[in-house]
């Protein structure tokens, strides 16, 4: 019981009485001021939830009715644009919509402010001309003022602050020569004696100390050595590689490969790079999605990732146009990597602003790339994640069929048939050598198997017909096979025995190259088993790690091409599946044990239980009238006793070999005999 208090009386809201669910009424009461201490001790009735009775719709409107003026129409957009599953041409802004309308759609939508009205009036190159003379300003100067940053410009970045002095090194790449390029054995040892002779800790707190001006040990003729064998490659792959560039890159893009005008003598290749080297250059252009691209005097820009939001940040400290000091990241495949030289910005040091990294280099999707996984591992990436498949390649059958044998029994039935033939018709091949037998038709070995259908005892089947050019048999030797054959035979029937070939040249020939295929098998079989040990005894991971997922991280509407629900022609489960069925099963012990799902909502529980009752009664008299009616039984009533009564029986019944559904034992559905034909 409630209990409501104030400062002058107490009053209550007693329980209410069960009621009769009948149609809702609306009961009017006077209004009562609960501050008055004279009103007497009041017994208030209770009401669901839809029989709240409104003395004054309008003060009820005005505390709980809608607060905004906005129609409905906008309240379900606004609620659409809020929520994030708004349809594309709703959350559209105006000049986009205005786009959509007249662009794609051919319907005209006037324009409604001002400047958006004077900005496409301004796209009219004559109207333009004449408004930049009004405003007494050259064209240049016009469009430099469209560029100027509006808002409140930020502080200037600080002088970047380091450690120590910036070490630049001045060595020969660590990968020189490129791939396929040979170079004198001596030189080479020469210009990599620099590696060594300049992999020295540096220490920064005593940096300044061992700062020298001499030039002794920077190994200047070791890197004259390499800038003579890198300009011999040059000059005899600069063409090559220009041609290559028009090959592959239609048309000129920043990052890619400069060509025809853009090239001038002198610019770096791709070789003379490395990463770790500290460049000086100059911004040449700026994207929004993939960055700064900074001219370092090669034939390739660098590419400095920068993406999105984070222009926001650093769009008043990287100008095109100006000067910097960069460092290479990376140095990649051209043919593979859209950008091949990936950079830093060194100064001015803006690392600190750059939020959204990007996961993987842009790379290239060629036409002759049709392995995936084979490209995804080539440039660095994750393999696309599937499901565990759950075959263990350790535990498969070992491999003894060869596929040059199938090639080798149609040779074989060819040259058994000749010789059957030759047998057959004796004069067709008489003064024919066999070695210079030739097809009756030019052999075409594309089209040489055609497949059609034959009838074989009633059933149509298809018929595969192969045809093997006489080039490939060897007659010669089948034919002194079966000669020595039937020398034996003969033989055999003077001493009175019956013979029997045991194999043929070509049967045991078939046998080998299965043995070799089996060989083969078990020797990779063994590789796989030593590699798995391998990997168990070091902690290694057994697969290529990322490659197969848990099924259970496949999302229930994820796509899955194993799954039949994505097959075409799915139709759901059949009706008569172990899936259907026990679904069934499952679906009757719950009504069971539960009560009957159509009658639990129309009557009290009481009632349901007593309507039960009733019913298990009616079967037991039901039960009572036909074991004496048994008694009595004649064959004119056969009829009625088809119908057998057991199965109205409530859970009382006793059914043996009950299934077992979530646990416990269903007493209304038998497995037995449900789907027997």
């Amino acid at each position: 019981m409630q209990t409501l208090q104030t400062s002058c009386f107490f009053f209550t809201f007693p329980s209410p009485k069960p009621l009769r669910l009948l149609k809702p009424h609306k009961v009017k009461l006077p209004f009562f001021n609960l501050s008055t201490p004279s009103i007497p001790h009041l017994t208030l009735h209770c009401f669901s939830s839809d029989e709240y009775p409104v003395g004054d719709d309008d003060a009820f409107l005005q505390a709980f009715g809608p607060k905004e003026k906005e129609s409905e129409e906008e309240a379900r957009r606004k609620n659409w644009v809020d929520r994030g599953w708004a349809p594309w041409e709703e959350i559209l802004s105006p000049e986009a919509k205005f786009a959509r309308l007249s662009l794609n759609e051919g319907e005209e939508v006037a324009l409604q402010s001002p400047e958006a009205i004077q900005a496409f009036k301004m796209l009219s190159p004559n109207y333009r001309k004449k408004k930049i003379e009004e405003m007494g300003i050259t064209e240049d100067e016009y469009y430099a003022k469209q560029f100027e940053i509006k808002g409140e410009m930020p502080e200037p970045l600080g002088q970047t602050m380091w450690a120590g002095p910036l070490v630049v090194s001045h060595v020969p790449p660590r990968d020189w020569p490129p791939r396929g390029w040979e170079v004198d054995r001596k030189e080479l040892e020469f210009i990599r004696e620099a590696h060594k002779m300049m992999a020295v800790r540096v220490d920064y707190d005593n940096v300044e100390e061992m700062v020298k001006t001499e030039t002794d040990q920077m190994n200047l003729e070791r890197y004259k050595v390499f800038l003579k064998q890198y300009n011999e490659w040059v000059a005899a792959n600069k063409d090559r590689l220009e041609e290559e560039s028009y090959k592959y890159d239609q048309d000129y893009y920043p990052g890619r490969r400069k060509r025809g005008k853009d090239y001038q003598d002198g610019m770096y290749e791709l070789p003379f790079y490395y990463p770790g080297q500290i460049c000086a250059g100059k911004v040449t252009a700026i994207h929004l999605y993939q960055g700064a691209f900074v001219d370092i005097g090669g034939v390739h820009d660098g590419w400095v990732p920068i993406k999105r939001n984070d222009w926001y940040w650093i769009r008043h400290h990287i100008k095109v146009g100006m000067h910097v000091i960069v460092e290479i990241l990376a140095k990649r495949d051209p043919y593979r990597f859209r950008f091949p030289i990936e950079m830093r910005f060194v100064d001015p040091n803006i690392d600190h602003l750059i939020f959204n990294r990007f996961d993987f280099p842009p790379i290239f999707h060629r036409e002759e790339d049709t392995n995936l996984d084979e490209l995804r591992r080539d440039c660095g990436r994750q393999p696309i994640p599937r499901k565990d498949p759950g075959v263990k390649v350790e535990e498969e059958p070992l491999l003894s069929n060869h596929p040059y044998v199938d090639k080798l029994w149609l040779i074989h039935n060819a040259e058994q048939m000749i010789l059957d033939d030759m047998e057959a018709n004796p004069d067709k091949y008489e003064g024919k050598n066999l070695a210079e037998l030739t097809d009756d038709e030019d052999f075409d070995e594309e089209n040489s198997t055609q497949y059609s259908k034959a009838y074989y005892k009633k059933a149509l089947l298809t018929k595969m017909t192969t045809k093997v050019s006489v080039k490939e048999l060897g007659l010669e030797a089948a034919l002194a096979e079966r000669q020595h054959h039937n020398k034996l035979r003969m033989e055999a029937q003077e001493r009175g025995e019956v013979y029997k070939i045991p194999k043929l040249r070509r049967n045991i020939e078939m046998d080998e190259y299965d043995f070799i295929h089996w060989r083969r098998s078990l020797e990779e079989r063994e590789a796989l088993l030593r590699d798995i040990s391998c990997r168990r005894a070091l902690g290694l991971p057994l697969e290529e790690p990322g490659r197969y997922v848990d099924p259970s991280s496949f999302g229930k509407d994820q796509y899955d091409p194993e799954s039949p629900l994505y097959r075409y022609d799915y139709w759901g489960e059949p009706k008569n599946s172990e899936k259907s069925k026990q679904e069934r099963m499952t679906d009757a012990h719950n009504k069971s044990i539960v009560g009957k799902g159509t009658v639990w909502y129309e009557m009290s529980y009481e009632d349901a239980i007593k309507e039960r009752m009733e019913a298990q009664g009616f079967v037991r008299q039901l039960y009572d009238e036909d074991s004496d009616s048994d008694e009595v039984s004649t064959d004119d009533e056969d009829d009625e006793e088809d119908f057998d009564y057991s199965i109205l029986g409530g859970p009382s019944a006793s059914i043996t070999n009950q299934p077992y559904v979530n646990g416990t034992e269903s007493s209304l559905l038998s497995d037995e005999g449900m789907f027997e034909d």
